[in-house]
């Protein structure tokens, strides 16, 4: 079992930026994939990020290349999203999420779920 705690969400104008943390329990983190979702009001959640157990490869939407990045840190049993450029259509509550230790990366499927930080980006 995992447990995940996210922060650093808050309230940012267009163009800023913020840098979301996620710190994992458990002493299986350097063997967990780990992912990032969010979910806007009135939409489903989607897959916004993930980063390899290495943390040498990483996967993205479309909608965050070159504006988002993801890493970790496996001493911390923390992962990060730092978020650039932010948009109004970035705002969602974002989830950090980790992968049972037998399933690949990339892929869809995420088992474990924290309880989500808002971030919302005004004009």
């Amino acid at each position: 079992q995992v447990q995940l705690v996210e922060s650093g969400g808050g309230l940012v104008q267009a163009g800023g930026s913020l840098r979301l943390s996620c710190a994992a329990s458990g002493r299986t983190f350097s063997n967990n994939v780990m992912g990032w979702f969010r979910q806007a009001p009135g939409k489903e959640r989607e897959f916004v990020a993930g980063i390899s157990r290495s943390g040498g490869s990483t996967s993205y939407t479309d909608s965050v290349k070159g504006r988002f990045s993801i890493s970790r840190d496996n001493a911390k049993n923390t992962v990060y999203l730092q978020m650039n450029s932010l948009r109004l259509e970035d705002t969602a509550v974002y989830y950090c999420s980790a992968k049972k230790t037998s399933r690949p990366f990339p892929g869809d499927i995420y088992d474990y779920w924290g309880q989500g930080t808002q971030v919302t980006v005004s004009s």
